[in-house]
């Protein structure tokens, strides 16, 4: 590849990231349009044998709400909470939600009932959102405006907060980075779609500097990340920690679309799922066998959709009217 092919490769993923944070900048506008009144308070929980979700019908939009994991698409249980975002794991909730009379956002921690523990103010617009299995670390990703590097369009901030130390990391930019086991510096980095391990202070996410849009895998304690693999966005750790789900680029080019995909981490082979459909989404495990994602079908309306984690079978609908799914164990 020449230096004049990479270039325009850069730029059309600059270009690509834009246009995906303006879109998401529209949608999200209608998203957070919520209805106040609805839910029931108490009627949502972080307790085991549910799937938790956002959900984005007329009637509840943006509340965090619930089905049973035995039948998604039986009754589902409206909480009053609401969130531009949200996930959980562990008895722990993150929720990226706009604060209320104003224009800025903020992350609220949530307890294993949905009662707001802890608030931390973000710099840009909420994209992504992770808790780690234990619900000691939670993960987001924003989009932000300002960067010279990239002329002034949008690029993205991936910070953690460890509960255990109450230390918040605002940007993972901070880091020692290596690409290919060398050192590597550059004003260009960007992160997003943060998802952890079990070992503490360990982590995998998505870097992207140049051409490249690497899964790097992190570690708070010594601030360091390290490049995997390249075209990788969003990873999703498997609960068995074997395997990343992940969206890739199609041909290396975002305004192909992405193609979700399935990377064993310990043999590098990588199976491409029966999701032919393109995914910008962070998709989460149900369990070792099945991915969970959320599909757009209208302006401010999605779908969860699932797909087994081999290749095998093919999409079906999970949850209608629903985007931010959470297995809760």
């Amino acid at each position: 590849m020449n230096t004049r092919t990479r270039v325009l490769i850069a730029v059309t993923g600059v270009l690509a990231l834009a246009a995906a944070a303006v879109i998401y900048v529209g949608v999200a506008g209608a998203r957070n349009q919520d209805t106040a009144s609805a839910g029931t308070s108490g009627a949502v929980t972080l307790e085991g044998g549910r799937l938790l979700f956002r959900s984005t019908a007329d009637a509840d939009r943006g509340h965090v709400s619930s089905v049973s994991a035995a039948d998604p698409g039986g009754a589902r249980a409206v909480s009053t909470v609401s969130c531009s975002r949200v996930y959980a794991a562990g008895g722990t909730g993150i929720c990226l939600r706009p604060e209320s009379g104003l224009t800025t956002y903020q992350l609220a921690v949530l307890d294993s009932g949905l009662a707001v523990t802890q608030e931390i103010p973000l710099v840009g617009l909420p994209n992504r959102a992770r808790v780690s299995p234990d619900g000691k670390r939670l993960a987001w990703t924003v989009f932000v405006t300002g960067d010279s590097y990239n002329g002034g369009r949008f690029s993205t901030r991936a910070g953690t907060l460890d509960l255990t130390t109450d230390s918040v990391e605002g940007t993972l930019e901070d880091f020692a980075v290596t690409v290919d086991g060398k050192p590597y510096k550059a004003a260009d980095f960007n992160f997003w779609g943060v998802t952890f391990t079990r070992q503490p202070g360990r982590f995998y996410a998505t870097m992207s500097t140049g051409s490249h849009r690497y899964l790097v895998e992190g570690d708070s304690n010594a601030r360091t990340v390290k490049t995997l693999r390249d075209n990788v966005e969003c990873p999703s750790l498997s609960p068995d920690e074997t395997r990343v789900a992940y969206k890739a680029a199609i041909d290396g080019d975002p305004a192909k679309g992405w193609r979700i995909s399935v990377l064993d981490l310990a043999s590098g082979a990588v199976t491409p799922l029966a999701e032919t459909r393109s995914v910008d989404d962070q998709p989460a495990w149900l369990d070792d066998r099945t991915v969970a994602y959320a599909l757009p079908r209208t302006q401010g309306h999605s779908d969860v959709w699932a797909v087994p984690a081999d290749s095998s079978g093919a999409p079906r609908l999970l949850i209608p009217e629903a985007e931010s799914p959470a297995a809760l164990p």
